[in-house]
């Protein structure tokens, strides 16, 4: 993945604290600091129980306004399940300060998924399967939009064919997409999380802990999240998953699932020369899907 762009605002100790004097003044004196800058937003660790996300670019302030629209209602199903969600305590909106939405959200300790061998992966495939179900109901006329994740296979075959002819990939991703396109397009309409990968899942003593980073949570077909259990799982996994599910999806769901798992690992192999883990990642998930004589 290239590196991340350049912050187009961003605070220091200082702003950080007076954006929370005016929203949440009984938190402004805790401890604060920041403890990551990624691509979209910087977050700050506020006390030991919460942190303060706060967008780094105009094109990512809409990201923090999906999560505070999306997150209460989410949380909520994946809490009935055990999983925790970075659901916004305090939604901060734009000051004269700072001109995007931001959030105050819970602290959550776990180790991201990315880098944990399949094997030991599969022993929350349940947990995982469990917390998709309460994901995918039917989603509102006003969740976000993306019109990148969750729609038809066919918006995204140009993305997927240019990729292709700029890559050594092998016919697995290939057929693997082929198959998806010959599928009907889903009629479903359902919340997802919308960037569903081994980094934005946290484990802890063993098992999944949390989903995270909901910034890119939309509507549309349940397959594109389903697509992580090739991003996760060996072949033991894959089964347990997708036997957890209870045949809540029709075969058709799962071989798009599988074209979207291929188009992802693409995008690992062609977009992270300077993440050798997610180089990583889109090496395995060609493997298992070049191994498996799954659909």
């Amino acid at each position: 993945m290239a590196d991340s762009p350049v912050a187009e605002r961003s605070l220091d100790e200082s702003g950080v604290r007076g954006l929370l004097r005016d929203a949440a003044p009984e938190l402004a004196d805790l401890p604060l600091r920041l403890v990551a800058e990624g691509w979209d937003n910087a977050i700050w660790r506020l006390g030991d129980e919460l942190a303060v996300r706060l967008p780094r670019r105009a094109l990512s302030a809409p990201l923090i306004a999906h999560e505070q629209r999306a997150l209460p209602d989410l949380g909520r199903g994946l809490a009935r399940v055990g999983l925790r969600a970075p659901v916004p305590l305090i939604a901060g909106q734009p000051t004269d300060g700072f001109p995007w939405p931001w959030s105050i959200v819970p602290w959550i300790e776990g180790t991201p998924v990315l880098g944990v061998s399949r094997a030991e992966n599969g022993r929350w495939a349940a947990t995982l399967a469990a917390g998709l179900l309460e994901l995918h109901h039917a989603a509102p006329d006003d969740a976000p939009p993306n019109p990148f994740r969750g729609g038809a296979l066919a918006a995204r075959d140009a993305a997927m064919t240019e990729r292709l002819s700029h890559t050594a990939a092998g016919t697995a991703l290939r057929k693997a997409w082929e198959a998806g396109l010959r599928t009907p397009p889903s009629r479903e309409r359902v919340w997802l999380h919308g960037d569903l990968h081994p980094g934005n899942m946290l484990v802890r003593d063993g098992g999944l802990a949390a989903l995270i980073d909901f910034g890119d949570v939309t509507a549309g077909d349940p397959a594109y999240d389903l697509a992580v259990m090739w991003l996760v799982f060996d072949e033991a996994g894959r089964l347990g998953f997708r036997a957890a599910t209870g045949g809540r999806y029709d075969e058709d769901t799962w071989i798009r699932a599988r074209a979207w798992a291929a188009y992802l690992a693409l995008v690992f192999l062609t977009r992270s020369d300077d993440r050798p883990d997610y180089l990583e990642l889109g090496v395995r998930t060609e493997t298992e899907l070049s191994a498996s004589a799954e659909h």
